[in-house]
């Protein structure tokens, strides 16, 4: 097969190989120039990516940053709610959607108020699940027809808090996760003479799927078996709240791959919640938790970082399948509720990356110091190279590793010197490159041959740590997007992993979104001294919450862009915020700027004392300690002095 040359290759083809048309929904694609963009609004108007980067540079934001599109955020509530309305009407669902947001899923105050106001017309809620959460909650929260939906463990200050809305006006209502809760609640109930509502959580049976599937089953870290269910209804019958119970809730997991999973835990969770309205309980509300997926690859298949289904249908399904279990039943159909949080905003942030070095151990071991003496050990790896061989790749692969493994012995036992041992690791790599380059992707490949492509790929720098940013993907394998911002018009060459600042060899991305499976490796633009930009797509949900300070590195800086058809890049930076000084990193780890300085300068004026600087030198030195502490954490990349070290 011919290969194709770099002129003949177009947006297009970019657009297929990183999966735009995939994972983009819609929403992400690339421009004609050749650069990423995003249409926060379906019908709307584009905006391309580099010009925001651009932007936010202007404004003393630079890479890495958190791209956030409110619009897009506004669109994720919306479209949920309008398709639970349409599903509802058409369904002739006597019954409201009542979604709230899960709190945890992204705590920043930004998309809490961006939630909340798009969700305006729909009366969406907020859910927590811890205290601090529920402190959010209860001052964000500016509607008593929105609901408050109180999960997680539950102390009495908590309690406490909850029925203070209560006594506030708010719809609250109180989960029961442990059956020890219920006598917390009757008891600080009558303690305070108000009227809590309550729901309880159900262990369901129905297992999850995917990376979270532990939320459901007898294992499961929350809520109530059916024994237990009658513990607590008895008790809340000896205490006369029977007309506080209100609401049935489970969760099987965040991030449910497969629509059938959902399809029988709504119908388990329904029997429950029918169940309760027969023994004379009021009910009213059934609360499916959260679950609904994002399309991470763009598959949409049942792998545990896609999905089966699309918003629209999982409001079909759930709407459908509600009503007919409680018609069935001859019960009133309850109002539905959703915490659904990834679907919402994982779509509405990016994280932007630059790519500022290049680890290619080929390139390397190429410019070689020839020995003064070759080896034969040498001599054989140089015959395996220029030689046409009869041989199979698989033979020749073998019979170069065979080499460089006897080249390791020797030098290990004082055999071989540095000279030979480098000249035959890098005639190993040339014959390991010439074998690659030989694959015509046709018919059955051994493992080792596929993993050739990963042991040969480049490693790209980039000025990010991974666990600050993409916790998910370190702990979890959570896949995202990567793509190039820009130079989608060229041809990329360079097979490559990413790596991070951090000093640890597991801050990577080396698993990557692919249509079939996944890759080893991203193929990527080879550098040119120009700044390098990626995107990391589709970042929303959790990344922003949960990062880890690995060596300090703090937050990001992020850029808040909201749609303008007045500005000339239609979009204007709403909001910029500046990333983590290292002044605030090192004080959060119980260390403060000012006794740190101090410290700093009585060894300089030791030094002075003892002539090794000299008084300004000294000045001079202090001066520059004390203001990188109001520097960000990560790297000031310098692109001029690092082009002229290049000509070097």
């Amino acid at each position: 097969m011919k290969k194709q040359s770099a002129s003949t290759w177009s947006v297009e083809k970019s657009e297929e190989l990183y999966g735009f048309n995939r994972w983009g929904t819609g929403h992400f694609g690339v421009d004609d120039e050749g650069f990423a963009e995003v249409r926060p609004v379906p019908d709307g108007p584009t905006i391309r990516i580099m010009d925001v980067v651009d932007e936010a540079a202007g404004m003393g934001i630079k890479a890495p940053m958190v791209i956030r599109f409110q619009d897009l955020l506004r669109h994720r509530v919306q479209r949920l709610n309008q398709a639970f309305r349409r599903a509802i009407r058409e369904e002739n669902y006597k019954g409201d959607y009542r979604g709230v947001f899960p709190i945890k899923v992204n705590q920043l105050r930004e998309v809490v108020e961006e939630i909340m106001s798009a969700g305006k017309d729909y009366n969406h809620g907020l859910e927590a699940g811890s205290k601090p959460e529920l402190m959010i909650a209860l001052a964000m929260h500016d509607s008593n027809q929105r609901l408050i939906i109180c999960n997680g463990y539950k102390d009495n200050d908590y309690i406490r808090l909850a029925l203070l809305g209560r006594k506030l006006g708010k719809r609250i209502i109180i989960v029961i996760e442990q059956l020890g809760e219920v006598d917390d609640i009757i008891r600080i109930s009558q303690e305070l003479d108000v009227k809590p509502l309550i729901g309880f959580r159900i262990k369901l049976q129905t297992r999850g799927e995917g990376k979270w599937s532990s939320s459901s089953g007898d294992n499961a870290k929350f809520g109530l078996n059916t024994a237990e269910i009658l513990f607590a209804i008895e008790k809340l019958k000896a205490a006369k709240l029977s007309k506080s119970l209100k609401l049935v809730h489970f969760h099987i997991g965040s991030q449910v791959p497969n629509i059938l999973t959902i399809k029988n835990a709504v119908v388990e969770a329904t029997r429950f919640y029918c169940q309760l309205a027969k023994m004379g309980f009021p009910m009213g509300y059934l609360d499916i938790g959260g679950g609904l997926g994002v399309d991470y690859d763009g598959s949409r298949t049942n792998f545990e970082s896609s999905m089966n289904y699309t918003l629209e249908e999982y409001a079909r399904d759930v709407v459908s399948n509600v009503m007919d279990i409680c018609e069935a039943s001859n019960v009133r159909v309850p109002d539905l509720i959703s915490e659904s949080g990834r679907a919402i905003v994982a779509p509405h942030s990016m994280l932007v990356v630059e790519v500022f070095e290049r680890i290619n151990k080929k390139e390397t071991l190429r410019q070689q110091h020839l020995p003064k003496q070759k080896h034969d050990i040498v001599y054989a790896l140089e015959a395996q190279l220029k030689n046409k061989s009869r041989l199979g790749r698989l033979e020749r692969f073998h019979d170069a590793l065979q080499k460089k493994e006897e080249a390791l012995s020797l030098f290990n036992l004082g055999y071989l010197d540095i000279e030979n041992r480098a000249a035959a690791e890098s005639l190993f790599w040339q014959i390991c490159e010439k074998i690659d380059r030989e694959d015509n992707e046709a018919g059955y490949q051994p493992e080792e041959l596929r993993d050739l492509k990963k042991l040969l790929a480049d490693q790209y720098v980039c000025n990010f740590s991974v666990f600050q940013s993409l916790l998910d993907h370190w702990a979890l394998k959570q896949l995202f997007p990567v793509v190039p911002l820009h130079r989608l018009k060229e041809k990329p060459t360079v097979n490559a992993i990413l790596v991070d600042i951090t000093c640890d060899s597991d801050g990577k991305i080396s698993s990557f979104i692919d249509l079939q499976d996944t890759k080893d490796y991203l193929t990527l633009h080879s550098l040119n001294g120009k700044p390098y930009y990626l995107g990391i797509f589709l970042t929303g949900a959790y990344q922003d919450i949960m990062g880890d300070l690995h060596n300090l590195f703090g937050r990001v800086s992020e850029a808040h862009v909201f749609l303008e058809p007045d500005e000339p890049n239609g979009f204007y930076i709403e909001e910029a915020i500046n990333g983590s000084r290292i002044a605030e990193v090192i004080e959060g780890v119980q260390y403060q700027w000012e006794e740190l300085c101090r410290r700093m300068k009585a060894q300089i004026d030791t030094a002075t004392r003892k002539d090794l600087v000299k008084p300004r030198e000294g000045v001079r030195l202090l001066e520059f300690y004390e203001t990188q502490l109001q520097t960000k954490t990560y790297l000031n990349i310098e692109r001029a002095k690092r082009k002229k070290r290049q000509k070097k």
